[in-house]
């Protein structure tokens, strides 16, 4: 007997494209109201009408996506089907099979904008974007007891699965993917591709893909494979980012620069990537201006502050025409990054580039990013990669 339903006339069990935030189709949703029951070992959800409900035992290569509004059952394969990246944040759940008996609980991190839940053998995710009256309903209708949810604090990772800072240094080439792969795709492309380093995203609010297979055990298995690591958070976006209205935005430079700094390190720490350690800040191109520069190196200041004093390395990620000509810009009035990771996708593996003074960033302090969107194929798996050619040292914080 399968072990979801969907409640409602029309409702389709499929994997296509979800109506994202802002869409059509969601608007009406807001406008009339109209929901749906969706089903799952013995809990109903009830959900707004136009949902789609996405159901990962019948494809498992379906993409777990927290920038659609969507209802993702079950628990994906080894190769999910995600775009190389996904940035935002909107309503969305994702209903699983729990690893193991566990009591009712409910977490919130509101700075991740995501609550977490087990109860009666099934795991939840709830994202969240600017409707969290709207997913503590869904929560609510399943009789998820929200409002007793606590701060989620994350635990960090067991000494026999921290990886030393040195996991963070690499030079050579290196691919991002928006969800960590698999084992089976990890150890094929460690030894079928040119690649020796992973972009992983370890969290923020804008954080769209799952990260089903990212636990400490998996980094340290990928470790002690001979991968390398350049951890990636997105947080809140510039006011004039490209990623527009989908994207939770910087309001409030300097607290939210230090929140995110706190919550990157505890979710790094989580993973066993301890001090010393780089953690990317990913900020997405935006039209730069007064107002915005300042907003952008304001966050970014915080940021770099606040990772200095928990131990880690400030590295942040950008385009050439925004975050890294602002930084430039103003290198002798703001605290610059320990790391620079910038994208020019012009297919050049190198870490020279011309926006890019020889005076900055240049003790191993660089990653470029040159190519974007690409599906390569390495010992018959195919995974949709960012492409990078990293040179990074060990530093200091």
């Amino acid at each position: 007997m399968r072990a979801l339903t969907a409640l409602a006339a029309g409702t389709a069990l499929t994997a296509g494209a979800a109506p994202g935030a802002g869409s059509p189709a969601a608007a009406r949703t807001a406008a009339d109201g109209a929901t749906k029951a969706v089903a799952y070992r013995g809990h109903t959800f009830t959900v707004p009408a136009d949902w789609q409900v996405v159901d990962l035992d019948r494809d498992p290569t379906a993409c777990v996506r927290f920038d659609r509004h969507a209802v993702y059952l079950g628990t994906p394969g080894d190769r999910q089907d995600c775009p190389a990246r996904a940035v935002g944040r909107t309503e969305s759940l994702w209903v699983r099979p729990a690893a193991m008996p566990t009591k009712s609980a409910v977490t919130e991190n509101r700075t991740d904008h995501v609550y977490r839940a087990t109860v009666d053998g099934i795991a939840v995710t709830a994202a969240y974007g600017a409707d969290r009256d709207g997913i503590r309903r869904v929560l609510d209708s399943a009789g998820l007891p929200v409002a007793a949810a606590r701060t989620e604090k994350p635990a960090v990772a067991a000494a026999a699965l921290t990886v030393p800072a040195v996991a963070t240094t690499h030079q050579g080439k290196g691919f991002d993917a928006c969800t960590a792969p698999g084992q089976t795709s990890m150890s094929t492309w460690r030894s079928a591709s040119p690649y020796a380093a992973i972009g992983i995203y370890i969290g923020g609010v804008n954080r769209a893909c799952s990260q089903e297979k990212l636990t400490a055990q998996w980094v340290q298995t990928q470790y002690a494979a001979g991968w390398r690591f350049f951890p990636l958070y997105v947080g809140p976006q510039s006011s004039t980012s490209s990623c527009g209205s989908a994207c939770a935005p910087i309001t409030d430079p300097a607290p939210q620069g230090r929140a995110a700094a706190e919550d990157a390190a505890a979710q790094a720490g989580a993973l066993g990537l301890g001090k010393g350690t780089v953690i990317y800040n990913d900020l997405e191109a935006y039209d730069r201006g007064a107002d915005t520069t300042a907003e952008v190196l304001g966050y970014l200041k915080a940021w770099t502050g606040r990772l200095h004093e928990l131990g880690y390395r400030s590295g942040a990620y950008g385009s050439v025409s925004s975050l890294v000509a602002d930084l430039v810009a103003n290198a002798t009035k703001t605290t610059l990054p320990d790391v620079i990771h910038f994208a020019r996708w012009n297919d050049e593996d190198t870490t020279a580039d011309p926006t890019l003074p020889a005076a900055l960033w240049s003790d191993h302090q660089r990653i470029h990013q040159y190519a974007g969107n690409r599906k390569e194929t390495w010992g018959g798996v195919t995974i949709n990669v960012d492409r990078n050619q990293l040179d990074v040292g060990a530093g200091t914080s």
